[in-house]
């Protein structure tokens, strides 16, 4: 009997060993070969597509307009807010671009060449200033627009075009870690030079577009700056925030689509280089 007992314990052994015969029983499949593995066809390589042209719309001065402000607040694509500090509406406007997932930078009034009064004059960096007097005043702003990743410049024709000035301005915003904008107000201005050879991340902008000029001049930069872009991958269109500028602008979106542009902010553009 014992050995009856013994013979059926080899049986059931000889069973589990047989190779793929539980799976079979069961309805499953066992798995490939190693040359089945080797000759199985392979899924062709996903290719990314390719980048779109991006531009960056900047919105210089707003902050002092509340009705006119909110009006680019319901811009329909991602744009980038330059703000003045301390006006009326200048929180207002960051928080709520920032909310929208815009770009937010700090429009930091600058020495002009010539005499501008405005209600900036009490707060201008001017030529002459020490590094410390610098960072104070910057302070003073970012503390009202803590929202901001960068600073471009309100004016400032004498001062981006002093090379000591611009040494000690952009080394305070290497500190405070934002990157700097070129509103380029005059052709003399360093003030990209400075901020690549300070290690500052830097833009430089494109094309100017004001609700100054005619409407068909209007359109031609604003061709321009996609003809840019399309060019070179990127541009930096930058425009005064005025209620003629918004409408031109808006009529003109329509156009990025059709060239495939893609509208982005600028903190998009900047990745530890110049633009």
């Amino acid at each position: 009997m014992s050995g009856a007992f013994l013979a059926g314990l080899l049986a059931v052994g000889v069973a589990l060993l047989l190779p793929g015969r539980g799976d079979r029983e069961q309805g499953s499949v066992s798995p490939l070969s190693p040359a089945t593995r080797a000759t199985a066809p392979q899924p062709p390589p996903v290719e990314a597509p390719p980048a779109l042209p991006r531009l960056a719309i900047v919105v210089d001065d707003l902050g002092y307009e509340p009705s006119r402000d909110a009006e680019w607040m319901k811009f329909p694509e991602k744009i980038t807010v330059a703000v003045i500090p301390f006006g009326p509406s200048s929180r207002k406007v960051a928080e709520s671009a920032r909310s929208r997932g815009w770009g937010v930078v700090l429009h930091v009034p600058m020495e002009p060449e010539n005499p501008a009064p405005d209600r900036t004059e009490g707060f201008r960096l001017r030529r002459g200033m020490t590094g410390d007097e610098m960072e104070t005043l910057l302070d003073r702003m970012i503390e009202d627009i803590p929202q901001a990743a960068g600073a471009s410049n309100h004016m400032g024709s004498a001062f981006t075009a002093d090379p000591e000035a611009m040494a000690a301005y952009v080394a305070v915003l290497g500190k405070k870690g934002l990157y700097l904008l070129d509103s380029v107000t005059t052709p003399g201005s360093v003030a990209l030079t400075a901020a690549l050879r300070a290690g500052v991340p830097a833009a430089r902008r494109d094309v100017f577009l004001d609700a100054g000029m005619k409407p068909g001049e209007m359109r031609l930069q604003w061709a321009r700056a996609i003809a840019i872009a399309k060019e070179r991958g990127a541009a930096v269109l930058i425009c005064h925030g005025r209620a003629e500028t918004l409408s031109t602008i808006l009529d003109l979106l329509p156009d990025l689509r059709k060239e495939k542009v893609q509208a982005v902010p600028l903190e998009e553009l900047l990745q530890g280089k110049g633009v």
